[in-house]
């Protein structure tokens, strides 16, 4: 528990000077639109299901680059599990196993890694 609360930490110091962007109005009316109008989860619908997105996400990180924060073309509709789970471990390790339907990572002979762009 310890290690998970050091890792908050950091985040939120590493964070501070951005995390006033979420609360701008131009955010708040950019993400509605966004989920009105892409209401799936990317992630999800890459494996056929149809899960509601209910997190805006930032394809590449923005680390407060306001430009990049607020361009449309990088942002994803995920659901709060593949956002806070998932696309954590993406951008930790920059790649990404082939998952199941059953939600588990597919073993296959192959020593290909599917690349993030």
């Amino acid at each position: 528990m310890e290690k998970q609360k050091s890792n908050l930490d950091k985040r939120s110091e590493e964070s501070k000077s951005w995390r006033h962007l979420y609360k701008t109005a131009l955010w708040q009316k950019g993400r509605a639109w966004h989920l009105r109008n892409n209401p799936l989860c990317v992630f999800c619908g890459e494996k056929g299901l149809a899960v509601p997105a209910t997190v805006v996400d930032h394809i590449k990180p923005h680390k407060g680059d306001r430009t990049l924060f607020f361009d449309q073309k990088n942002w994803q509709s995920l659901c709060a599990p593949c956002h806070d789970g998932f696309k954590q471990m993406l951008e930790k390790n920059e790649w990404r196993p082939e998952i199941g339907l059953d939600g588990w990572p597919v073993e296959n002979d192959s020593h290909c890694i599917e690349a993030v762009s």
